[in-house]
């Protein structure tokens, strides 16, 4: 059995791509794996705020494209990276045990986000971070942050900032643990959809790949992360919209949070709802409709149309 694994080429990318091969591996000793590098648009592109280089999928489309040309067998993404629709002809089928799913405050000489002295520049390539960030604290100075996670954490110290906001999940996988300040709540800063989690993408003809890694698929991310992407879908996001989700399960519940937020953060719209786990994408759809009917309509209208 031989099996090709699609990753982008960032050290965060391999990480996880190794991670999944150890696990395949761990599970079919006789089998052979080869990681293919591709180079996504928003590889090549390290000079523009992700927002202004605009489309979905910014990090996944070559990768979609390798597997629907039978060049790979198996894509390795981060969820949040993913657009809410799919190629036709691929899917995820496979969504492995969640990371936490939290942003992390990464500073020198503050512990925490309320420590920061008034005008202090962090630095994000977020959108998302940055409405909350700005909501939370108008005081201070976003500045736009792109590179992979090594070179943010260099940015820190040559770019005179005095935080830096990643995703915890980004930091433990390349043993970066220590550098974290502070975790933020999701009641502080509320996590890009998907974040903290992979998924594994197949063509949806590929029955004998999807039966064989089954082993690796988690329940209960699967169903979090499914409701998460529904709210995303309904909303037609990208990263262009400062949109958030997180949700969790409680029993046989989901309790399902997300906002639309102002780009300069000086409207947050966030809501919460809960539901039983069996319906993940009826939950998700019925948040958004709840903040479209707030007023995330206009704000998604506005942005939108400036563009």
């Amino acid at each position: 059995m031989k099996l090709r694994i699609g990753t982008r080429g960032s050290p965060l990318a391999l990480a996880q791509s190794n991670w999944v091969k150890e696990k395949i591996e761990a599970k079919y000793p006789d089998i052979q794996i080869s990681l293919l590098k591709i180079k996504t648009k928003g590889d090549k592109i390290l000079d523009s705020p992700l927002a202004e280089i605009g489309g979905k999928g910014l990090f996944v489309k070559e990768i979609e494209e390798s597997l629907l040309k039978e060049e790979v067998d198996l894509a390795v993404h981060s969820m949040k990276d993913l657009p809410a629709d799919m190629p036709e002809g691929l899917q995820i089928t496979i969504y492995p045990e969640r990371e936490d799913p939290r942003d992390a405050l990464v500073s020198i000489g503050y512990q925490t986000l309320s420590a920061l002295p008034e005008g202090s520049s962090v630095g994000t390539g977020s959108l998302r971070r940055s409405a909350q960030l700005l909501h939370l604290r108008p005081d201070l100075h976003v500045v736009p942050l792109r590179g992979n996670v090594g070179t943010r954490l260099r940015k820190l110290e040559t770019e005179n900032l005095q935080a830096v906001i990643l995703a915890t999940a980004g930091l433990r996988r390349l043993g970066f643990s220590d550098r974290i300040s502070q975790v933020l709540s999701t009641e502080e800063i509320l996590p890009a959809v998907g974040q903290g989690a992979l998924g594994l993408e197949l063509r949806q003809d590929d029955t004998a790949t999807k039966e064989a890694l089954q082993f690796l698929n988690h329940e209960r991310t699967e169903v979090t992360v499914r409701a998460e992407r529904a709210f995303l879908n309904k909303l037609e996001g990208g990263c262009q919209v400062p949109i958030a989700a997180y949700s969790r399960i409680e029993g046989e519940s989901i309790i399902l949070q997300g906002l639309v937020a102002e780009l300069d953060g000086s409207r947050v719209i966030k809501d919460e709802v809960s539901g039983n786990k069996g319906s993940p994408e009826d939950i998700g759809t019925t948040l958004a409709d709840r903040i479209l009917a707030a007023g995330g309509d206009k704000i998604l209208a506005q942005i939108y149309g400036a563009e």
